[in-house]
Parts: structure tokens; sequence; C-alpha cells
């Protein structure tokens, strides 16, 4: 069963990449619109605006492409509860106190260092390439870090 708390954060994830795609499709058209407008072509050979025009293009495209899966994933994403356990694993919640403050971090497949706010804490996404990432994969409750520094004190 999927805890209430990481089911929120994955709509909020959902919901922000939703709006960023939105936003990345629509300028991905409008750079496919200036590489093919018949206006941008060439007025002489030093004229490269038609070609880099469309070289954005195909790389805004290749951006729609890998962040669409990356919706794809979180709309079904179910990550397990880590909190019976006490080790971290891929899809914990794990919640650092570090000099009183809280940091949140979601070790997640994909979108890593995106960052999401459920009106209590902000709670930034881990991927696999992740250093930190890498580095709580199987710590564990009460563990001290340094960097960042602090202890986790939550494994959801």
């Amino acid at each position: 069963m999927l805890l209430p708390m990481k089911k929120m954060i994955i709509e909020l994830i959902c919901e922000k990449l939703g709006n960023q795609l939105e936003r990345l499709r629509h300028a991905a058209m409008e750079s496919q619109l200036a590489a093919t407008d018949r206006d941008s072509k060439a007025e002489s050979k030093y004229d490269t605006r038609n070609l880099e025009a469309s070289y954005l293009a195909a790389g805004q495209a290749r951006q729609v492409e890998e962040l669409s899966e990356a919706v794809q994933l979180f709309e079904r994403y179910q990550p397990a509860d880590f909190s019976a356990t006490g080790s971290v694993g891929p899809g914990a919640l794990v919640e650092i106190k570090c000099k009183g403050e809280s940091m949140w971090f979601f070790l997640v497949p994909a979108a890593g260092g995106l960052e999401v706010n459920d009106g209590e804490r902000v709670v930034t996404l881990l991927s696999p390439d992740s250093h930190l990432y890498q580095q709580l994969i199987e710590a564990t409750l009460g563990q001290t870090l340094e960097r960042p520094c602090g202890r986790i004190s939550s494994i959801l």
C-alpha cells in the first residue's frame, strides 16, 4: 500500500512534470516552426539561423520525449514503504536532520533535482546517478552523514 504522504508527493511530481512538459512542448513547437519558416532561409553562406533553429528544435524534441517518459513513469510509480525496515532503498522518502533543520529526499528512478513542496516540507528528488542517492542507498535509520551533514531521522 502506498503511504498517503508518498502518494501526495507523487501527485505533486506528476503535476509539476506535466506543467514542465506542456511548456516544453510549446517551446519545441515554436522552435520547429522557426526552423522550417521560409523567412528564416539563409541570406548568405554565413547565416546559420535556420541550422541553429533546427538543432534547438531537435534538442527540445528529445527533452519532450524524456520528460514524457518521466511523467508516464510517475503516473504508475508505486514505491515501497520503508518505515518498518529501518534502511533506505529505491523509492524511500528520507528525512535528514541537520542543526535542527529537516531536509527531505525521495529516491526515485527519474527527475532527479526536481523539488516539490507539499505545504509542510520541500522534497528533493534524487535519481540513481546522484552521489547522494548512492550515499543513502542501504543507509540506516539514525546513521550520521557528512554531506549533507546530519542524521537520518525518518525513512518512509
